[in-house]
């Protein structure tokens, strides 16, 4: 790999969740880029680039879950923001999805744009593009997802009950 290429994409984040959803890690690239509807070639380079970063092992198959809470929790949203757009049909997500939306309880919903979608909500920029379809796939993944999404688009409260929740599903 070229040095410009170990700058870390969205896509990694989603690779490195799916990893932490799996619990296992004895996980293959192949049905991994298929469950996140991605290419081969696209989980590889997210573990190339995961590894330099020091968030996999240097097996590439574990994730170095504290570094990766300290990556969500303090540069997710300065690395990768988002910012709610025009309301849209959707897959909920942030403080709309699960478990969130058990403990916050807002007028105004949050979704990933996806045609399937079964609410309304102002659209949110999912990290990668398969991410919805992956989401209603994995249950974990989702609400894994979600939580990312609350700490890029949520006000303090979102964030700590996402960080809070988050601890306790990574570290």
């Amino acid at each position: 790999m070229r040095q410009s290429q170990y700058s870390m994409k969205p896509q990694d984040v989603v690779v490195l969740l799916k990893i932490i959803a799996l619990n296992n890690d004895n996980w293959q690239q192949i049905p991994l880029a298929k469950s996140l509807k991605m290419s081969q070639s696209e989980v590889s380079q997210s573990v190339a680039r995961s590894k330099y970063a020091g968030l996999l092992d240097y097996s590439g198959k574990r994730v170095m879950r504290q570094a990766l809470m300290d990556f969500l929790q303090y540069g997710l949203a300065v690395v990768f923001p988002a910012k709610p757009g025009a309301v849209v049909r959707g897959i909920p997500t942030a403080h709309s999805a699960s478990p969130i939306n058990k403990e916050i309880s807002s007028g105004e919903d949050y979704v990933w744009p996806f045609t399937k979608g079964n609410l309304r909500g102002h659209g949110i920029t999912p990290l990668y593009i398969t991410v919805p379809q992956a989401a209603l796939e994995d249950e974990q993944l989702h609400a894994l997802l979600a939580l990312a999404d609350a700490l890029r688009v949520g006000k303090a409260r979102e964030k700590n009950i996402a960080v809070q929740e988050l601890k306790n599903r990574i570290c």
